[in-house]
């Protein structure tokens, strides 16, 4: 008898756009219609508190697929191109012999909201496929008909094979079937459920009569909030909540209908490749409302910052089967899950962690005691949404701080005791103690990542003590190099630097 054949290492990468966690069943919504996605969970590991690292569409993928945090890799905002010299995550699998296809939204190129249509480094020329490579198929007339939100009710809806998300399931599925017997990474991009909520029937009308619950946070009047909270939510801060009906019907079929194209795909990896990790996960939320806010921004609400995680394991890295983790995650420690995977040693320059840990024992271990989200601003090219908005923040299991560099307000609210972040409790006493730990881990965080935008305003904040320094921190540090890069030398010595060095700076006075 031969040697039984050994199991090639796989990952299928599913993601959408504007997911919150609480529009898959399993996340708890009973009312919402996500079988597939609900499957999923009971195969493999729901985390249940995992977060973004900015809340906007490009800066949010930039660290989902880079494993740099926005401010490092340079995506701080819609409409900017990650730096010259940044990986995503297929120019680190390509030399190690994984083919790797990218098929769906990238935001990442600097281009407008469609892209520019030109495969990245790292990706499979016959199968990229992103919003432009769409659009340029469609006639002028069809163009039009695919960014109004009406095309899915008027003259008879559409049909699924006119969507983004059922080409790129098509190609997908494609993809599957010719490279099933290789080492792949396969990232399967949906813009769904992002406005303008594309969907044919059922799904259209699938939520004609349906309210999204209104929670406490819909009244909130901002009180002790940051200003740029009240001038976002404008007028609606002074509606007449009670009369308020949330029925974003579009929105949520065009979810379902996104959960109907991934078990599509998921069917094909059930059949060809059983024994593949996969993962997903969505972008940032949507605010619909709570907060008297809309969409997403510069906050770290619930609605806004905390999206679904799900990953079922694969043939080189087991996991149990509906089982939950119930500590703070991020996106930004999936690239090195996923290189962890492949058994590819993480580039130096990565700031996340491998998740294998928890992923393969949910129960009994902590990854992280915070994880950070951060933002800057929505899009370069208009200055809507506020403009320029620097936040930096720490999220706990039971705690939120977030920085507010041009505001007068910061926050910090306690979602064990207040779960809807009504009360803002920056200047309470009984707090000081979570806050200044928070705020630490956002200084250390700053510093070790070596924020761009770090400077004594972070650290001298109205509510405490801290003085002015023109040295800041006084730190300077200098990274080794990850590999096949230039060899770094540090400052004093002009030797190669074969460690993270991070040292007060020592100033000498002539």
């Amino acid at each position: 008898m031969g040697k039984p054949m050994k199991d090639k290492k796989q990952v299928v990468f599913v993601m959408t756009d504007t997911t919150r966690w609480d529009m898959l069943g399993c996340y708890g919504n009973k009312n919402m219609i996500t079988p597939n996605l609900d499957n999923l969970a009971k195969e493999g590991v729901k985390f249940n508190k995992n977060y973004t690292t900015q809340p906007v569409c490009g800066p949010a993928r930039s660290a989902i697929f880079t494993g740099l945090y926005p401010h490092s890799n340079g995506g701080i905002t819609n409409t900017v191109a990650l730096t010259q010299g940044v990986k995503t995550i297929g120019e680190y699998l390509v030399p190690n012999n994984i083919k790797s296809a990218y098929i769906g939204k990238w935001h990442l190129d600097g281009g407008d909201y469609f892209g520019n249509g030109i495969c990245p480094e790292g990706y499979d020329k016959n199968y990229w496929y992103d919003m432009r490579c769409y659009i340029d198929e469609l006639s002028d007339e069809e163009k039009v008909l695919s960014r109004k939100e009406s095309t899915s009710l008027e003259n008879g809806g559409i049909d699924e094979d006119f969507t983004f998300a059922h080409r790129v399931s098509n190609r997908a599925i494609d993809f599957i079937d010719k490279h099933s017997d290789e080492d792949l990474f396969l990232c399967v991009s949906y813009d769904e459920p992002h406005q303008p909520y594309l969907c044919p029937e059922p799904y259209a009308s699938m939520y004609e009569n349906y309210n999204f619950p209104k929670t406490p946070n819909y009244y909130d009047n901002l009180e002790n909030k940051p200003l740029y909270q009240k001038l976002w939510a404008g007028e609606t801060l002074y509606e007449d909540k009670d009369a308020l009906q949330l029925k974003p019907q579009l929105f949520l079929g065009c979810n379902s209908f996104a959960d109907y194209e991934i078990g599509r795909v998921l069917d094909k990896v059930k059949e060809k490749m059983p024994n593949a990790m996969v993962i997903f996960t969505s972008d940032h939320g949507e605010a619909l409302g709570a907060h008297s806010l809309s969409l997403k921004g510069a906050a770290v609400y619930e609605e806004i910052a905390h999206v679904p995680l799900i990953i079922k394991g694969g043939a080189y890295l087991k996991s149990p089967c509906g089982e939950e983790y119930d500590h703070v995650t991020s996106h930004i420690d999936l690239v090195p899950t996923i290189l962890d995977y492949y058994d590819i040693e993480a580039p130096l320059v990565l700031q996340g962690k491998s998740m294998r840990q928890i992923i393969e024992n949910p129960e009994d271990n902590v990854l992280r005691d915070s994880v950070f989200c951060e933002f800057h601003r929505y899009e370069i090219d208009h200055d809507g949404f506020g403009g320029i908005q620097f936040m930096r923040a720490a999220i706990s299991d039971n705690r939120k701080l977030a920085i507010h560099l041009l505001d007068n307000t910061d926050e910090l609210y306690d979602t064990e005791k207040d779960e809807y972040e009504m009360v803002n409790l920056i200047e309470d006493k009984l707090y000081s103690e979570d806050r200044e730990k928070l705020h630490q881990n956002i200084l250390d965080w700053m510093n070790d990542t070596r924020d761009p935008y770090r400077g004594y305003q972070w650290k001298c904040r109205y509510w405490n003590d801290e003085k002015p320094n023109w040295d800041c921190d006084g730190y300077t540090r200098q990274r080794p190099a990850s590999k096949g890069e230039i060899k770094q030398l540090d400052y004093d010595t002009g030797l190669e630097i074969t460690e993270n060095i991070r040292y007060k700076i020592k100033k000498v006075i002539k």
